[in-house]
Formats: structure tokens, C-alpha cells, sequence
């Protein structure tokens, strides 16, 4: 299924987490209390995290007092998650292409560019047809992606990052409508390669995908503050949407 996809790989590797160790958990979760703030949630509802990772942000939304469930592709990431598991709180490696629950899910949030990733229109249309059947009737997606105008404009084509003692060499470019990033390092004398291809949608694609799903864009906001967007300037593309 995703075996020969970069993200089946490099999600499942160690080193992912390694390199992206330092991502602020203060600042997601600091997001996640804007946006329950904004949506306003029930006490019962029932939220998806779509593409979970370890599951720190499903487990932050369990100790809000919602029943949550996280997916994700890597069966390492969920293993690891399950270790958070309780009453209101389960996790399964899944595949976001296929279905999971049909009109059950009171929220889907698929957050911090979780996104994306897929080579082919028909898979990102499937993926959200799949968000699509998962809601019930008045359920509401949000979906949390960069601003891709701006990541584009201040790419930064090298970099080397060293953390733990390895010294990783990042380069950036954009392709075929992808920002790809090769990612290169040593470690214990061996070299390793993987590669990040995300699409590099704008607004006006994922208003042409929703509406292949069956799906309808209700609000967009710039930041984790949830100001508005500004195409030009703002950090985050963050859409709140509905069947």
C-alpha cells in the first residue's frame, strides 16, 4: 500500500522523529484550545485525529474530555500512541485512502500539514471523500495546512540541521507542483537518504478537491491564533469545513 511511498518509509523510520524532535508541542496545543474554542465541541463529541503520529495531540483533546480516536499510516507511531490509551482514547493504523467509520465522527481534524502527500488528484479526492463519509450529517473537517505561497516564496534550498550527534543535510525545491525536500545523514558509518514530497496546494486547489468529495469550504483562517488568512503573508492555511 505505501510501501514504496516516500511517507510509508520515512514515517516508519526512527530518524524522522529525531529530526523533527523539537517541534513545538506548546504552540500545537495551544492551537488546539483556539480551535475548540472556536468550534465550541460538546462535551461528547467525537473527533478523529487523521494522521495522529505518536498520538500526543489526540491524547491533549482526550484530557479535554472528548472520546477521540487517532489514525495513522505508521504502525510504529501507533504502537507507540496506545501507550496513552483509555476509555475516551483508541488508535489504528490506517490508511487515510480508505474507509474507516461512516457517519460517526462529530469533528475530523487532520492537522500541522498532515496532508499532501499523495501523487495522484485520485487519491487526495479519496482521502476526503473518506472524511466525507466518516462525518455525520453535521459533522465539521478541519484541516490544518501550510500556506504554500509563502513556504514557496522563502524556500531555503540548503540546510544542515545537527541533532543527537547527526549532522542532517536538507535541500528544497519545488516540482511538478511538489515542495520536495531530500534529506541526507550518516549514522554509525552508514548513509541514509529519504525525501518529503508535499503538494504545494493553494486555497483555490483544496476548494476544487472539497468539491470532488462532497465537501463545502465554511471559514478559512491564517494562524494557530485563527486570524484571517492573508494569501501573501499568512503562516497557515487552515480550513473548517462541512458535508
Amino acid at each position: 500500500m505505501a510501501k514504496n511511498e516516500w511517507f510509508g518509509e520515512w514515517f516508519d523510520s526512527k530518524y524522522y522523529h529525531v529530526l523533527y524532535q523539537n517541534r513545538d508541542t506548546k504552540e500545537a496545543e495551544a492551537f488546539i484550545d483556539n480551535l475548540v474554542g472556536a468550534l465550541k465541541p460538546k462535551n461528547n463529541s467525537k473527533i478523529l485525529d487523521l494522521a495522529c503520529g505518536k498520538g500526543r495531540h489526540a491524547k491533549y483533546l482526550a484530557g479535554l474530555g472528548y472520546d477521540v480516536t487517532g489514525l495513522d499510516l505508521s504502525k510504529k507511531s501507533i504502537k507507540s500512541a496506545r501507550r496513552y490509551e483509555q476509555d475516551n482514547l483508541t488508535f489504528f493504523s490506517h490508511d487515510m485512502r480508505y474507509p474507516f467509520r461512516s457517519n460517526y465522527f462529530d469533528y475530523i481534524f487532520n492537522m500541522f500539514t498532515s496532508f499532501g502527500y499523495f501523487e495522484t488528484e485520485k487519491d487526495n479526492v479519496d482521502a476526503l471523500k473518506n472524511v466525507a463519509v466518516g462525518l455525520n450529517k453535521k459533522g465539521t473537517f478541519v484541516l490544518d495546512y501550510f500556506n504554500a505561497k509563502k513556504v514557496v516564496k522563502e524556500l531555503k534550498a540548503r540546510e544542515t540541521k545537527t541533532v543527537k550527534g547527526i549532522k542532517f543535510n536538507l535541500t528544497r525545491k519545488v516540482e511538478d507542483g511538489f515542495i520536495i525536500k531530500n534529506i541526507s545523514f550518516k549514522d554509525q558509518e552508514k548513509k541514509y537518504k529519504f525525501q518529503e514530497r508535499v503538494s504545494a496546494f493553494e486555497k483555490k486547489h483544496f476548494n476544487k478537491l472539497f468539491k470532488k468529495a462532497g465537501l463545502k469550504m465554511d471559514a478559512v483562517y491564517g494562524d494557530y491564533q485563527m486570524n484571517k488568512f492573508k494569501p501573501s503573508s499568512s503562516n497557515r492555511l487552515i480550513i473548517v469545513g462541512s458535508k
